[in-house]
């Protein structure tokens, strides 16, 4: 990623559509086992991704993420939630999420995917486990538009982090 990043001169953002991802991280484990969030942000895998980010959000690009999630929530997306301060935000990144149910008349893609520029795509595939599956970059415009229309339906009725309330 942190090559794609170097390359957007204006944005980045990032569609997650999944309730479980990659549930043997360490982190996650940590925090599954009792260990606060604010002890596993300060020595887990948090802090190279707040670098990363900071960086370029540093030299004026914005980084919006957009989370579709089942309710009541997954354990790992009440993990995700609780970390979301000490990573994406700290990274100054913004979030927001949005309850699967507001989320069904939306034409959405069949993964998530990140977007750079509105242009350039991402998508993102992972096991039905939630573990990472693949990448596959793509600069055609009819998938551009699509992320870019499935991203701002999801951002304009999303809920701000400080907001949402896991249930």
């Amino acid at each position: 990623m942190g090559e794609l990043f170097g390359r957007t001169r204006h944005s980045v953002t990032h569609l997650e559509m999944r309730d479980t991802y990659g549930t043997g991280g360490s982190d996650y484990r940590l925090w599954r086992e009792g260990v606060p969030i604010e002890q596993i942000a300060q020595y887990g895998n948090v802090a190279p991704w707040v670098s990363l980010v900071g960086e370029h959000v540093a030299r004026g690009v914005t980084f919006r993420r957009a989370r579709i999630v089942s309710e009541p929530v997954s354990d790992y997306i009440r993990f995700e939630h609780a970390a979301t301060g000490y990573s994406n935000l700290a990274a100054g990144e913004r979030v927001r999420w949005l309850p699967r149910p507001r989320a069904a008349d939306l034409a959405l893609p069949g993964c998530d995917f990140w977007q750079f520029d509105g242009a350039l795509v991402c998508w993102v595939f992972q096991s039905g486990d939630g573990d990472p599956a693949g990448y596959r970059l793509t600069e055609d415009p009819d998938a551009a538009k699509l992320c870019v229309s499935a991203f701002e339906a999801v951002w304009e009725r999303g809920i701000d982090h400080g907001k949402y309330q896991p249930v």
